[in-house]
């Protein structure tokens, strides 16, 4: 098994124990009154993510490992968890808003508005560099840059409502 081929692996259980958290979070969240927004654009950013994900299985499987741009995406994995750690429960792959609860203003959302969203845009121009891959990593940066678009404004819209709504009980 090369490594790409390992890396790979470990980006795809990654992103499933993620999609796992994300729906335990979403049921949880739901559970307690929160609502979810923009779902219409959901299926498409799964699209764009399963796409990359499979379209580097298919050509980057067997490509040599650029070590600095697996460093860099080492780094961004570490972005990650501190960003899931901070939203806690509240992390999810959707836009779930639990009414009249106060926005995350700690961790990693002192520095940014949507740091998640800055990871995964870098994630998917450096890991398809990582194997050498520099179209894959232009096409999907664009893909992923439309359905960014989409997301964050549907995300600030409802989020800066949201601070005025009241709470459920």
């Amino acid at each position: 098994m090369s490594l790409a081929s390992i890396i790979l692996a470990l980006v795809t259980l990654q992103r499933l124990g993620e999609l796992v958290l994300a729906q335990y979070n979403t049921k949880n969240l739901q559970a307690r009154g929160a609502i979810e927004v923009g779902a219409s654009h959901y299926p498409l950013i799964v699209a764009v993510h399963a796409a990359w994900l499979i379209t580097l299985w298919v050509i980057g499987r067997h490509q040599p490992v650029n070590l600095a741009a697996l460093a860099v995406f080492v780094v961004l994995q570490a972005l990650r968890v501190w960003i899931i750690a901070t939203l806690g429960s509240r992390w999810t792959t959707r836009i779930i808003v639990l009414l009249g609860e106060p926005l995350v203003e700690s961790g990693p959302y002192r520095y940014l508005a949507h740091p998640n969203y800055a990871v995964v845009a870098a994630e998917i121009a450096i890991l398809p560099l990582a194997l050498h891959l520099p179209m894959t990593a232009l096409v999907f940066t664009l893909l992923n840059a439309v359905v960014l678009f989409i997301r964050i404004r549907a995300e600030s819209r409802v989020l800066s409502e949201a601070t005025t709504w009241p709470a459920t009980s």
